[in-house]
Formats: C-alpha cells, sequence, structure tokens
C-alpha cells in the first residue's frame, strides 16, 4: 500500500444524491442538473526494486457530451452519459516521452477490474490458483510487476460496466452496441488525452477478449476521426472475427477445426494424453485442424466408412472424448458441451475460460454445465478487492454497484454487421496501412475455451497486410486461461512481455 496517501474530492459525490444535498425548488421549476466530472485524487508509492515510483490516481465518473444538430440547427454540447475510470500518473515524468497505455477488457459487459488488479494496475488482488484458491476475504497487494514502470495507465469502464452510466433521462441502450461503444471509449480517450497534455505521449491501447474486437476497430477509429495515431495495440485473448469462434449462427464448420487444438491442451492438462508433451499434442493437433479436419469437415455424407472412422478416431484421441461420443456428435464438438464431457465420469464441468479449473457438476446428466468453474473461481475475490480499493485506498466513495459483469448491456447490437459476419479485421487492417509505426502485440493461452489461440492465429494469417506491416505483429503465448494472469508464472512473464514490447514500441527511451 501506498507510503502517503492525501484525497482530495473535486466535487461533492454526485453519486448518491441525498435529498438533503439538492436544492430546495418547486415541482414546476425542478429542472435536471447538469451533470459534472465526478473525480477524486489521491497520491502514492509504489516500491520496484530498488526504484520508488510517486504516482498519482484519479478515479471517478467523467462526463461525455455530444454535439446536437436538429434540422441543421446547432442545439449544443448535451451531457449524454458518465463513463467510469481510474489513471495513474507518474509524478515528475516528462509527458513527451513518457507512455499511456489506455487498457479495458470485454464481454460486452465487462468492467476494467480484471486487467486493472489482475495484470496492469499497482494494486493487484491475490487470488490463488488451481487447487490452491484463497479463501474469503482474500488479500490485495502491491504490483512489483506493474506496467505503470514504464507506461501511465488508463483503466475504462464502458458504458452500464463498472460505474458507468447514461445521464439521468439517458438512454443506455443507445450505448449498447458495437459503433456507439467504440465511439464513447474513444471519446473518454480523447478527453483524458487532451485534458492532461498528452498528444504527444507515445499512446497505447490495451483490450482483452471483446476488449480485442473493440481495441482493433478503436485503433482505426481513433487514427481516422481524431488523428491520434497509437503507438501500439495490445491483445489478450484475441477474437477480432466472431465467425472464426461460431458454433451456431452461420452452421459453419470453421469453429469445429479451430477449437481443436485448445480441446487437445485442454485434454493433455487433465491427464488424457500420457506423458506425451504439451508440444507434441498442439503440433499434431494443429496439423490436423489446419488440413485434414476442415476437408474432412467439408466431405458431409460423402466420407467414406473408412474415412469417418479414422476421423472419429483421431479427434476422440486428440480431445480426450470417447468415440462414441465424437461419432453421435457427427464429427462436431461444441465447446460449452465439451466442457461439460471431458471429465463427466468424474461428474466434473471443466472451465471454459481456463480449462484448468473443475468445478463439481450441477447434474452427471446435463447437456451443457450449469457454471463456469473458472469464472466462480476469479469472481469473488476481484469483486472484494476492488469495493475495498476504490474507497479505502483510492478514496471515491458511491452507493452505485460497482456492475464487474453486467447483464444489463443485452441484447448487444451488432446491426453496422447486419448481412455479414462481425469481423474487425479489415478495422486492424485500415488502422495498420494508415499508420506503418502501429506495432501489434497479441498474447494467447493454450486453455483458453473462449477464444482459443489457434482462431485468433488463423484471423492474423489472413490479414490482407504486406510483408512490412506484418512484420510490426508479435506473438506470445502461455500455459493459462483466457485471464492468463491468474496463473502467477505466466502473470510475471506477461508483464515483461508488455513492459518490453511498450519500450520498444514508443520510439523514445522510456
Amino acid at each position: 500500500m501506498s507510503d502517503e496517501t492525501s484525497t482530495i474530492d473535486e466535487k461533492p459525490d454526485a453519486t448518491t444524491g441525498s435529498a438533503a444535498e439538492k436544492p430546495k425548488t418547486d415541482a414546476a421549476e425542478a429542472k435536471p442538473v447538469d451533470p459534472v466530472d465526478d473525480l477524486v485524487t489521491t497520491h502514492h508509492t509504489l516500491k520496484i526494486g530498488r526504484r520508488r515510483l510517486r504516482y498519482t490516481a484519479t478515479t471517478g465518473r467523467v462526463v461525455l457530451r455530444e454535439e446536437e444538430h436538429k434540422d441543421g440547427t446547432f442545439g449544443g454540447h448535451k451531457a449524454r452519459a458518465e463513463l467510469s475510470m481510474t489513471s495513474y500518473v507518474l509524478d515528475d515524468a516528462d509527458a513527451r516521452t513518457r507512455p499511456v497505455t489506455f487498457a479495458f477488457n470485454g464481454g460486452p459487459g465487462s468492467s476494467s477490474v480484471w486487467l486493472h488488479l489482475g495484470l496492469l494496475g499497482p494494486r493487484r488482488v491475490v487470488s490463488g490458483d488451481v487447487g490452491a484458491l484463497q479463501p474469503p476475504p482474500y488479500d490485495l497487494v502491491d504490483n512489483p510487476e506493474s506496467l505503470l514502470a514504464v507506461s501511465d495507465l488508463v483503466f475504462i469502464d464502458p458504458m452500464s460496466t463498472g460505474y458507468s452510466r447514461a445521464v439521468e433521462g439517458g438512454k443506455p441502450g443507445d450505448y449498447h452496441g458495437y459503433q456507439k461503444d467504440i465511439e464513447s471509449v474513444g471519446e473518454l480517450i480523447r478527453l483524458w488525452t487532451s485534458r492532461n497534455g498528452r498528444w504527444m505521449s507515445p499512446k497505447f491501447v490495451a483490450g482483452e477478449s471483446y476488449g480485442t474486437l473493440r481495441g482493433a476497430a478503436l485503433a482505426e477509429h481513433l487514427q481516422s476521426r481524431y488523428g491520434m495515431y497509437l503507438n501500439g495495440l495490445v491483445l489478450i485473448s484475441s477474437v477480432l472475427d466472431l465467425s472464426s469462434v461460431d458454433f451456431e449462427n452461420q452452421r459453419n464448420d470453421r469453429a469445429h477445426a479451430l477449437y481443436l487444438p485448445t480441446y487437445a491442451a485442454v485434454a493433455h492438462f487433465h491427464g488424457k494424453h500420457g506423458r506425451r508433451s504439451l508440444r507434441s499434442v498442439l503440433d499434431e493437433a494443429e496439423a490436423y485442424a489446419a488440413r485434414d479436419y476442415p476437408w474432412v469437415l467439408s466431405r458431409g455424407h460423402r466420407l467414406t466408412k473408412a474415412q469417418r472412422a479414422e476421423a472419429v478416431s483421431t479427434l476422440a484421441r486428440l480431445s480426450g472424448l470417447t468415440e462414441d461420443y465424437v461419432d453421435r456428435a457427427d464429427l462436431r464438438i461444441e465447446h460449452w458441451r465439451y466442457f461439460t464431457e471431458l471429465l463427466r465420469d468424474e461428474r466434473l464441468s471443466v472451465g471454459r475460460l481456463d480449462a484448468r479449473f473443475t468445478g463439481p457438476a450441477a447434474a452427471a446428466i446435463a447437456e451443457n454445465m450449469d457454471a463456469d468453474p473458472s469464472h466462480d473461481a476469479i469472481a469473488g475475490p476481484y469483486a472484494a478487492a476492488w469495493n475495498h480499493y476504490v474507497r479505502d485506498e483510492l478514496g471515491y466513495v458511491s452507493d452505485l454497484h460497482y456492475e464487474q459483469i453486467s447483464r444489463l448491456v443485452h441484447p448487444w447490437s451488432f446491426k453496422d454487421f447486419e448481412g455479414r459476419p462481425i469481423d474487425v479485421s479489415p478495422k486492424l487492417e485500415r488502422a495498420m496501412r494508415q499508420n506503418p509505426h502501429l506495432k501489434v502485440h497479441i498474447a494467447y493461452g493454450y486453455y483458453d475455451g473462449a477464444t482459443p489461440h489457434f482462431a485468433a492465429e488463423d484471423v492474423v494469417a489472413h490479414l490482407q497486410l504486406p510483408a512490412d506491416r506484418l512484420a510490426n505483429v508479435e506473438h506470445a503465448y502461455y500455459e493459462a486461461g483466457h485471464m492468463m494472469y491468474v496463473h502467477e508464472p505466466s502473470r510475471v512473464q506477461q508483464s515483461k512481455d508488455l513492459a518490453e514490447f511498450v519500450v520498444r514500441s514508443s520510439g523514445r527511451d522510456t
């Protein structure tokens, strides 16, 4: 914890709104109060080896406004939303050379608490790991591996996540969709950059899961809309093309093939491959998924009896399932069913976000598990850590519920992709063609059942870019899951990998 903390309330807490604080007016005269930023600033120190980093933390909600135009008339700059964020800025640093990284998670509907307290921030939650989970009330400790060592940090909670809400009388549903989500997050980044004098700083965007789809599109949006060119884009557990992981909506076979290496890795972790190394299992599964498996699926009923029998045997061996199950599944293994089936004989479900985790199945005959045991394992520690941290250390008090994972954003609108796959790889291509200095770092977890590594690799392999731009993409792999930083060796290595990426991509000595 910091050895120096002073809190400055820039305005009284506007989120609780007690009656005693409101001006007394007649009902006929009452007008909605125009919201203002609700931010609190504190000062802290983080020890990293022999270094002592003194930094300023700012947390709370920032008002987003939109220019209103109607019938050719400018109607003003109207408040529409209040987005929650937390920033960490190193004291007495040169803004011209000091990078800044804007980070968020995905969902849609996830707050930024995971990257904030799991990997990047100056404080991190201690949740434990597979087989050694911490009991409540958990713990919060300094994070000497924090990216703050090389970059200032801004964590953003999109609409209806965290403390982010529409203004009173506003419509949050307007923001629950692809395009408005990008525009609102982009506007917050523009505001923060302008108000903090950081236009000449090296800038990075880091997203996880759906946050990678948001991040890739956001890179193009920031550059095209504002002329804000980035130095780097970090994609953690990447999914840029949703058709690569789509088992149902388009009824294509692509996802079945691209998931196979993940199934093989999971089967290896749970002892289904004997003494073979993970690498040898992945090599075989990736080779089969790249060539033979797509051909097998494309043949349909044209497969001979011998060809089908060979495919059933291979898929069962690689995935760890029985030949009977693979045959009844018509060679097509859907992921929710896989995580329910793999350890059914032990009456255990396997985690989707992180398949290293298991939990007791609610029903041994269920087609799909009732809950993801990997999410169950981490939801409590992160909630406890954040709700303590934001009040007791960052000094921000609100009676609003911090929406860690919000269901309020659904249904999520993809109307911009009507009649075509939800794929932002063209946005990434445009951003990289537009900006020859844009570097991309992609992080993969082998036990990630939500955004499988082979699917993400396949999307990158099909980017329509010249060789010199493709050379700007780098890859990092971890023997962990979707939130690979839950696994301590992966967290330490990933922190190092990201710091090196930021330093290399900043174009200046940080």
